[in-house]
């Protein structure tokens, strides 16, 4: 399995996910299908289907046109979300595969949208699998609650993503990093793997590279909304619960100016 991350627009990550033995691609959310194309054949690659996080335009609106280049293409989405061009509806538990050795488990995880999807990808045995979180988890962040409660968002970050295995790569809808880290750091100002983290984002950054993916274990350690369940955490806020200390970080996130 290769993984491709394509950036598109201002800051958003589109992806090709290779089946290396057939060339074979899924495309996650491919708002600029000309790059994605593009980035499909100079490995020579061939894609097959759309996989859609969700319904917000710089996820869903190169759908249409992708099935206008590749006509008879699968446009996967959540059944819960008005996916713009989406030609199969998916719920979460629901299993798809890509070429011979790639397979594909959607997992609904509700928050930023009510039907946001993220792609749990495994391949072949010695391969660390992969997942395509769209705008729910972020390096070092979450997705604003759009469509959802704090309840949800516990249920989709530490509930669904953080029971994956903690080697799972994670691959994100944005280029947040950097900034995400600094709010981190206003929080946890004492959190050694953040400061690590962020200047290593920095330099990733300043060489014009992408700092995706990251993994589930790293996001325990880095992401204080991933980090609710830590009593200390939940100190930090006066809160009494970890879904409390969630909707709290977020409420500080959201009107942070940095």
């Amino acid at each position: 399995m290769k993984i491709i991350p394509v950036p598109c627009l201002e800051d958003n990550y589109a992806y090709l996910i290779v089946d290396e033995s057939t060339k074979k691609a899924a495309a996650v959310d491919p708002v600029e299908p000309e790059k994605v194309l593009q980035a499909a054949s100079e490995v020579g690659a061939y894609v097959d289907c759309v996989l859609t996080t969700h319904h917000h335009w710089d996820h869903a609106g190169g759908n249409e046109k992708m099935r206008l280049q590749v006509p008879g293409i699968k446009v996967f989405g959540g059944s819960l979300d008005n996916v713009k061009g989406c030609t199969d509806q998916v719920e979460n538990g629901t299993k798809l595969s890509l070429g011979k050795d790639i397979e594909i488990l959607c997992l609904h995880t509700p928050c930023h949208t009510k039907g946001h999807i993220s792609y749990y990808v495994t391949s072949k045995e010695g391969e660390d699998p992969a997942v395509f979180t769209g705008d729910t988890l972020f390096i070092a962040g979450c997705g604003r609650f759009f469509e959802g409660t704090a309840e949800q968002m516990y249920q989709s970050l530490i509930v669904t993503l953080g029971s994956l295995p903690k080697s799972t790569r994670v691959y994100c809808g944005h280029e947040y990093t950097v900034k995400s880290l600094k709010f981190m750091l206003t929080l946890e100002p004492e959190n050694e793997k953040m400061k690590q983290k962020l200047e290593w984002a920095e330099k990733q950054r300043e060489a014009n590279q992408p700092t995706v993916p990251s993994t589930i274990g790293d996001e325990f350690e880095i992401n204080t909304f991933m980090r609710v369940d830590l009593p200390e955490i939940q100190a930090k806020f006066s809160a009494k619960s970890p879904v409390e200390a969630l909707r709290e970080v977020r409420k500080i996130k959201d009107n942070w100016k940095g």
